[in-house]
């Protein structure tokens, strides 16, 4: 929703006025008006406390300072912008509305007697932190810098990595009350423009008060399918991540006070994908990609079978009879199941508000105390913990933890079914898995490209990590002028 215009009058105490009554000058206590007179004419400056430099209005009210009446003429508005205050962010704005909303931002807004329009210095600073290495993206080797709160800082950090005159970062504001920051960053010559234009048209009808949540109330607005647990688009705080997936054509959107940044489009298999991988020889990332690929699909699928061979021995095949339980215990094994991953989220919750001082010792009574009294009282049994292990090894072996809780829900479901249908639910089950899968899109692209529909070139692509120089083709679904998109 636009904000209704509201020009400057002629009047300046007017004038005036309307800005301190539409601030709230006299309600909040970090609304700052300070009244002026340099060269024989009135100012007001408004501003709001925590986001100005202070250093910088010292020195420009040093440079009016010295001003004389014969200074401003003929033109007072031009000498002021562009001899008299020596600064590079400036701007100049008639609505005295929109001079509002920027202050808001945390820019400073100059009211001058007998000019038409409004002076905009923009010497805000925001609070923020150093750009520490993201905990959920931690490598071996490689750079330790990650995106921030600020989105001024995130800006800078994708430009040191991508210096070409075609990268463009576009602004948006999105919300009613809260006037949320928004960048799209891509390379203009190699994006997609059908897709960056229908991503800023989608953010454009965004009609809401605000964004609490930032890129999580983004993504629900882009996404559409709600009650879809699978991620349609991939978030990163590294840097050098989100730099790959721009020259490669995707489109990132930056929400000021994120440190994650939103990559779209993003198949399945983008989700699987990690930083790791490409700080190591290619035969050695090819290892290790394929290892994370069995992890993932081991802790959706491991389970239900287990639970289906444990039920019907005579579905075990020869050389396995190990498998199944020795010992039964006192409650039936789907509960067993369903009380275990219950609780992994417990302790996963409890270890989040956990200072990281106390995480060794939540450990050790989650291991110790928790899991080894459980199977001594029989309310487990020594392969239920086992394999939900292996399970939940391979849930916290996946690098978008998005995608990790929603493989834990279709694990869980695929248990379900499969415990009330047997073998025709656990083949129900991964036929409507797939399904989901399948329908699922990320902004027009496959979910499972190139898997469906089949590109076998871009199908060995994803599952084995090939050497950079022979991968420096972008994929197909993000090149437009691709003959086989």
């Amino acid at each position: 929703m636009e904000t209704d215009k509201k020009k400057l009058t002629n009047n300046y105490s007017s004038n005036v006025a309307y800005m301190r009554d539409r601030l709230a000058v006299d309600k909040s206590f970090d609304v700052i008006q300070m009244d002026l007179e340099y060269a024989g004419k009135k100012m007001a400056l408004f501003m709001i406390d925590g986001f100005i430099k202070d250093d910088i209005l010292h020195l420009l009210m040093k440079f009016l300072a010295k001003l004389e009446p014969a200074h401003l003429d003929p033109n007072p508005l031009e000498r002021l912008m562009k001899t008299y205050i020596p600064y590079v962010e400036l701007d100049q704005v008639e609505d005295m509305n929109a001079a509002t909303d920027t202050v808001l931002a945390g820019a400073a807004a100059l009211l001058v007697e007998g000019m038409d329009k409004i002076i905009m210095i923009d010497a805000r600073t925001y609070p923020a932190r150093g750009p520490e290495e993201p905990d959920l993206e931690r490598v071996t080797r490689g750079s330790r810098d990650g995106y921030v709160e600020t989105i001024v800082f995130n800006t800078a950090l994708t430009r040191r990595r991508i210096r070409d005159r075609s990268l463009r970062m576009e602004y948006l504001s999105v919300g009613r009350r809260s006037k949320t920051d928004i960048v799209l960053c891509y390379l203009e010559d190699v994006a997609d423009t059908e897709k960056v234009n229908h991503l800023k048209h989608t953010l454009k009808q965004i009609d809401t008060d605000g964004l609490p949540m930032a890129e999580k109330t983004v993504e629900e607005f882009l996404g559409g399918r709600h009650w879809n647990p699978y991620p349609t688009v991939r978030y990163t705080e590294r840097p050098d991540t989100a730099a790959a997936h721009v020259f490669e054509g995707h489109v990132l959107i930056m929400i000021d006070g994120s440190p994650s940044v939103m990559i779209t489009p993003a198949t399945y298999w983008h989700h699987l994908q990690h930083a790791e991988e490409y700080r190591q020889k290619p035969l050695v990332g090819a290892y290790l990609r394929i290892v994370r690929y069995i992890a993932v699909l081991t802790s959706i699928f491991i389970l239900p079978l287990y639970y289906l061979f444990s039920v019907n021995q005579g579905l075990v095949p020869d050389g396995l009879q190990f498998i199944g339980p020795k010992e039964t215990g006192t409650i039936p094994l789907l509960a067993m199941f369903l009380i275990a991953e219950i609780g992994i989220d417990m302790l996963r919750m409890a270890a989040i508000h956990t200072p990281s001082s106390l995480a060794t010792a939540l450990g050790l009574v989650a291991a110790v105390l928790i899991g080894q009294v459980a199977i001594e009282v029989g309310l487990f049994t020594n392969e239920v913990v086992l394999y939900l292990s292996i399970a939940a090894i391979g849930t916290f072996a996946t690098p978008s933890y998005e995608l990790s809780l929603a493989n834990r829900i279709s694990r869980i479901a695929l248990l379900i079914v499969t415990a009330i249908f047997g073998v025709e639910g656990y083949v129900a089950g991964i036929t409507l898995w797939i399904l989901l899968l399948m329908k699922t899109q990320s902004f027009g692209t496959a979910y499972l490209w190139p898997f469906m529909p089949f590109s076998f070139k871009s199908f060995i692509a994803v599952f084995v990590r090939r050497p950079v120089p022979l991968n420096n083709q972008r994929p197909v679904f993000l090149d437009p002028e691709d003959p086989d998109r």
